[in-house]
């Protein structure tokens, strides 16, 4: 959801995830929440491994779920910012649809605000 966020903040960005333990495919519910506000994600890539890009020159290495940032491997590529902006991993979540559903669209909209301001920040001041 962040690397669509980004994406869909400007479309000059260059932006790529992928995680310390990915899934085989993106979560149906990721997928159903950001369709919900007309993103479109399941055409993504499929969920990237980070070992493939520990050697290459990044900007920013942003860690995005709270355990990434303790499990996250050293990059040892030219990393100019490393940042950490923490969520829970709603894919591990417990309870009723409803509750579950909740979760993945809060996580969403705070996925959303954290990375706008992110880029307002840190991104957005640096090119205008």
């Amino acid at each position: 959801m962040a690397e669509t966020f980004l994406r869909s903040f400007d479309k000059t960005l260059q932006v790529y995830s992928a995680g310390t333990y990915p899934s085989d495919k993106i979560h149906p519910l990721a997928v159903y929440v950001m369709n919900e506000i007309g993103i479109e994600i399941s055409d993504n890539a499929i969920p990237k491994n980070v070992d493939l890009f520990l050697k290459d020159e990044f900007n920013y290495v942003i860690t995005v779920c709270d355990d990434a940032k303790e499990t996250c491997p050293a990059f040892i590529g030219n990393v100019k910012n490393r940042m950490h902006i923490g969520f829970n991993d709603p894919s591990h979540l417990n309870g009723s649809n409803e509750y579950v559903m909740n979760e993945f669209r809060r996580l969403r909209d705070e996925i959303k605000q954290k990375f706008y301001e992110f880029y307002l920040d840190n991104i957005n001041l640096k090119i205008n």
